[in-house]
């Protein structure tokens, strides 16, 4: 098939504007700039060890020892051998970051759109749309890349499988398996998980049609052809998947063995998140209309709303200019009840309008599939504002109780309500419908979505109390400094109510004279474009702008060597440090430049955080002495950052007289409330054999050092005169880590709940730790014989199906 410079001239022009509006978005990366990213940040320090390591040796360490003792380096920063899809990935993400990304949005939706055959200009206008919804936008502004990455991949997922259902399988089979190869290398699982839900629904309603019509031979033959896309895709991710799936089971994400409260209180051992972590983040229903009304609840946790505020006017000339202009600048808008919103998740006036309008337009499976969708979405993001369903799924559907944050399930609806105002479109400007059932959905529409903001501009204010569940504060501060904040409150909801009133009414008046053919379909959707540009990146731009950007080398090298940092590092030795001035499990910054006995991550070591809540929250030093805390960091009386040594950490390895039997994880971790941990040690005694050793005496002579570091081999030299039990102050995890004593494989074993320790043979020995993770030689065999089926297949279907036209 060939095609001429006109055909494609299009599709080549729609990548120049996408390009084009990407990089204008994010222009200071023309300067060479970049945007600081909060989680970025963090990232950055947690990652440092590794990248170091993988500078200086050219290989991957698969372990960090700088955050929570030492964990696997899987989840923080690894790269996988054979990785070929990531080489694809790069390709598409062209552009400086987190311009990639954007463009990226906007590239899939476009494929989707074009593949449910949407004129490539309103084509054009839906992507654009799609991509600058603030919830995509503001996932950048905070440095959820991974989460970016993977909603960037879900319309052409989708793409891949409509195409099957259209019968073009071959072409279908590639861009599915292609594309969900990419969607799992993104790696968000979550993200994934949620198309997977996307998914499901429309497999639901194509199987009801499927029935109805009598054409369940097709829906087998479609369905089994995705299904060998999606495991292909699987297997040429398989070295990743595996490794987190081998990390997941030893991480907060996997069921605690625990039954038992850090109180003592008891509690019912969960296999997952617990219900309250769950749904920490849910999404109030009076807090949906976030979506159609941008600051309908504030907006974010923090706006900045100018001198002509109420705020500003209350406080100008009662405390300090510099407090005044902070507040300003950072006003506590919000008054919904999640912890942190950083923007609210607005979809858009004219696309909520188009989604309803569809309602009343559009016929078909579409239709269904994506109200549904939507309606799916939203109910589940309410979480513990709608228990029975959250209950419901977080008890019986796999894997639902392994995510935290139900409010992002609602990216289900950002992606169907801009699929759906498009399809809308495309049948408004289409001659399928008469102008009278045109006009009458229109005024359904109208009346629905335009009554809602003429509601809630002239009466709003009266409705609602606007009072946040952290508002006792600021009357604390100022007495009546809360009556500003709230006329702040009120002021915004009225100004962006009637913001969407009067988009809404435009966008009606443009089809309407479409549809009194006053206006040409071409500029119909030129005006329509227009306005949804203009709706979406003047939001976009309160919370995410030129003003986040900073140098590249402030952004690569965020960290600074404070004076005690500095004063650390004097010491070339391998030990591990407290931070007590930051929130020790959220902090990244440490790891930058020493060995934390904290981190940042959200799949935290499951039993590193027991500990921390168990024994570390509770200022139990001999616990800090096992891990080999050797300096503190902590506010003095005077608020001033001070350092102390201490002198009793237990260092990289010692022995110990006594091995503790205990029988169950509650026994271990109330265990360590007395344990003198340099002279006894835990054991469970799951790991041992009846005849197995617990008394070894005192040897006054013996010693242990570590003799050799890098952060997956660990060497040390012993000298004893009789068998002694060493314990070392390194994290224990079974699936890679291998003992060998003089070069022979040892076994070892967890002790004190999270260290390694193993019997020492008297006499002089080297004792070697290696990361060696089967599991990365297991997935790289089926990534590699994946990608061998994923190239053999279209290949032979092409030639068989050529074969057969001939």
């Amino acid at each position: 098939m060939k095609f001429t410079f006109k055909e494609i001239a299009p599709y080549i022009v729609a990548i120049f504007i996408f390009a084009f509006v990407a990089v204008a978005y994010f222009s200071p990366v023309l300067q060479g700039k970049k945007i600081k990213q909060s989680d970025i940040t963090q990232f950055i320090g947690s990652s440092k060890e590794i990248k170091d390591f993988r500078n200086e040796n050219n290989e991957e360490p698969y372990w960090t020892n700088t955050s929570f003792g030492g964990m696997p380096s899987y989840a923080v920063s690894t790269y996988y051998p054979n990785d070929f899809i990531k080489k694809v990935d790069k390709i598409l993400r062209f552009l400086p970051h987190p311009a990639d990304y954007l463009f990226l949005y906007f590239f899939s939706f476009f494929v989707l759109l074009l593949v449910l055959k949407v004129n490539w200009k309103l084509a054009i206008v839906g992507s654009l749309g799609f991509g600058l919804s603030t919830y995509l936008i503001i996932i950048l502004g905070v440095g959820h890349n991974a989460k970016a990455h993977a909603i960037a991949y879900m319309p052409l997922v989708l793409a891949g499988i409509l195409l099957v259902f259209q019968q073009k399988y071959l072409f279908g089979f590639v861009v599915t398996a292609l594309a969900m190869s990419l969607e799992i290398s993104a790696s968000h699982i979550q993200m994934t998980y949620y198309l997977m839900f996307l998914v499901l629904i429309f497999g639901i309603v194509q199987l009801m049609e499927s029935l109805k019509n009598k054409e369940i031979p097709h829906f087998a033959k479609s369905v089994g052809i995705l299904v060998v896309a999606v495991i292909l895709a699987i297997g040429t991710n398989a070295t990743s998947l595996l490794a987190m799936k081998e990390y997941s089971e030893q991480s907060t994400r996997s069921k605690s063995e625990l039954t038992i409260n850090p109180d003592g209180s008891s509690k019912e051992a969960t296999a997952g998140l617990s219900k309250d972590y769950i749904t920490e983040y849910s999404y109030g229903k009076v807090e949906t209309f976030n979506l159609f009304i941008p600051r309908f609840m504030g907006g974010g946790n923090y706006e900045n709303l100018g001198l002509e505020s109420n705020i500003y006017n209350f406080l100008n000339g009662k405390i300090n200019p510099k407090q005044v202009k902070q507040f300003v600048e950072n006003a506590p808008m919000y008054w919904g009840k999640q912890p942190i919103v950083a923007a609210p998740a607005y979809i858009g006036a004219i696309f909520m309008f188009l989604f309803v309008l569809g309602i009343f337009l559009l016929k078909g499976n579409l239709k269904k599939w994506l109200v549904g969708a939507v309606i799916f979405s939203i109910l589940l993001s309410w979480g513990e504002n709608l228990e029975l369903l959250t209950n419901l799924f977080i008890d019986y559907v796999p894997m639902y109780n392994k995510f935290r944050a139900v409010s992002s399930i609602q990216v289900i609806a950002e992606l169907a309500i801009p699929l759906m105002g498009i399809l809308t479109l495309k049948e408004f400007f289409s001659a399928n419908k008469t102008s009278e059932v045109k006009l009458k959905a229109l005024k359904y529409s109208i009346y629905v979505v335009g009554g809602f903001a003429l509601i809630f501009t002239l009466f709003g204010s009266s409705l609602f109390a606007f009072e946040g569940i952290s508002d006792d504060y600021y009357d604390k501060i100022l007495p009546g400094f809360l009556n500003a904040i709230i006329e702040d409150r009120k002021e915004i909801f009225f100004t962006d109510s009637l913001r969407t009133l009067l988009l809404v009414s435009i966008s009606g008046g443009v089809l309407w004279l479409f549809i009194k053919e006053k206006l040409s379909k071409n500029s119909a959707i030129l005006v329509l474009g227009c306005l949804i540009l203009f709706d979406l990146v003047l939001v976009d731009k309160r919370y995410v702008n030129n003003k986040d950007f900073f140098s590249a080398r402030k952004i690569d090298k965020p960290f600074i060597a404070s004076e005690i940092d500095k004063e650390i590092l004097k010491d070339k030795g391998i030990y591990r440090v407290a931070n007590f001035t930051k929130n020790i499990m959220s902090d990244g910054a440490t790891s930058y430049f020493h060995k934390s006995i904290g981190g940042y991550h959200a799949a935290k070591p499951r039993r590193y955080q027991e500990l921390y809540n168990f024994q570390i929250a509770k200022n139990n030093i001999e616990i800090l002495n096992m891990l080999n805390t050797k300096y503190f960091i902590f506010e003095d009386g005077n608020q001033r950052t001070a350092l102390q040594q201490n002198p009793n950490a237990n260092g990289n390895s010692w022995f110990v007289n006594t091995l503790k039997i205990v029988n169950n994880a509650n026994e271990e971790i109330v265990a360590l409330d007395s344990l003198n941990t340099k002279k006894e040690a835990i054991i469970n005694s799951k790991q041992i054999k009846n005849d197995f050793n617990t008394n070894y005496g005192t040897d006054s002579t013996a010693s242990i050092q570590l003799t050799a570091y890098k952060a997956n081999k660990l060497v040390y030299k012993s000298e004893t005169i009789k068998d002694q039990f060493a314990v070392f102050s390194e994290m224990y995890y079974k699936n890679g880590w291998n003992a060998y004593v003089d070069g022979e494989l040892k076994p070892h074993f967890r002790v004190d709940y999270v260290l390694r320790g193993m019997e020492i043979p008297k006499g002089e020995h080297i004792i070697e730790f290696k990361f060696d993770p089967i599991v990365i030689k297991k997935g790289n065999s089926i990534t590699l014989i994946s990608y061998a089926f994923l190239l053999m297949i279209p290949l032979g279907w092409f030639f068989i199906e050529r074969r057969k036209i001939k």
